[in-house]
């Protein structure tokens, strides 16, 4: 199992129109298409120029560090003690993606040839920026954990898409997990736990009971079909961001059928997963933890249990915690 991950973000409504077997491991980002405006091509172009610029300098450093904008009071990385009964190894960091052309061009600069040509491929530069902001950001934390420059991260990929650290040197137990919707990315940090992470905008879509009818399992669904119509769209949005963040920690992205395992929806209750196969969720080894990043947003952070312990502490299962 790999351990460090990256979230590709989808709609769910796209889900209704092919199998689920027929699905990719991880969905193509909102906007991800291939028929890119010409504005993201010439945003693309002009970074990978300056990336070329920069190659046989000698004696100068390209300011990567300042690609992005100075930490606002919007980001918060410190994720609230009682989420994870004071384990300090363990951390959440919430941005916002917003930026000028000018920042959007510098981040590019971090990213892979592979992630430009991903951002070329976005129907839309706004999605297209977002994109590049939340990789660019994502290799600014992890820098500043390896102790190097965020230029110098390099990202490989597994047999599912999953990113990885292509030299993880010292810190080869870092586990890490992103994810991004609108212009609010979320991304969890751990030492040697698999973790997933996962966010959404709550919102009403058409096909909301079809889909949950489709992938949710049959103890969710019940719950799902019995909420007030003024709570479903939180209870969706719970259940799926509780979903996706534990097959993204699991490592086997929406691959893993989503059937096998049952998570808590319903607004006002312990956010838990209750079952995984025929194990009961107290003792499946991971526990879930569901918060609100930003208003209007709901997200949710799965993480395996110290490999040292044989079980969690239940209590602090469903910490529902507002940052």
């Amino acid at each position: 199992m790999t351990q460090h991950s990256v979230s590709r973000r989808f709609t769910p409504s796209v889900m209704t129109q092919r199998p689920t077997r027929d699905l990719p491991p991880y969905p193509a980002e909102d906007g991800d298409c291939l028929a890119p405006t010409m504005h993201v091509k010439s945003l693309i172009r002009m970074a990978m120029q300056a990336c070329v610029g920069t190659m046989g300098m000698k004696g100068k450093d390209l300011d990567t560090n300042c690609a992005l904008p100075p930490r606002e009071r919007s980001e918060v990385d410190a994720w609230p003690p009682a989420m994870v009964d004071r384990d300090e190894a363990i951390k959440v960091v919430v941005t916002r993606l917003a930026m000028g052309p000018e920042a959007v061009r510098a981040s590019a600069v971090l990213l892979s040839d592979a992630e430009r040509l991903r951002a070329s491929r976005f129907a839309f530069y706004r999605d297209a920026c977002r994109f590049i902001a939340a990789r660019a950001r994502l290799r600014q934390l992890l820098a500043a954990r390896l102790g190097v420059r965020p230029e110098s991260v390099e990202l490989v990929y597994g047999a599912y898409g999953k990113p990885a650290l292509a030299r993880p040197g010292v810190e080869a137990d870092l586990c890490f997990n992103v994810s991004h919707r609108d212009d609010v990315a979320v991304y969890a940090f751990s030492s040697g736990r698999d973790i997933g992470i996962d966010v959404e905008a709550i919102r009403r879509i058409s096909d909301a009971d079809a889909i949950a009818a489709r992938l949710f399992s049959r103890r969710e669904n019940e719950a799902y079909r019995a909420l007030d119509p003024r709570d479903k769209p939180l209870g969706f949005f719970n259940c799926w961001t509780r979903k996706e963040a534990f097959v993204k920690a699991l490592g086997h992205g929406l691959s893993h059928p989503l059937d096998r395992f049952d998570v808590s929806l319903a607004p006002g209750e312990p956010a838990a997963i209750l079952r995984v196969e025929q194990t009961p969720g107290d003792d499946c080894g991971w526990r879930l933890v569901s918060f609100s990043p930003a208003p209007g947003f709901v997200a949710a952070v799965v993480v395996e249990c110290e490999r040292s312990r044989a079980g969690f502490a239940p209590s602090l299962v469903g910490a529902d915690v507002s940052l």
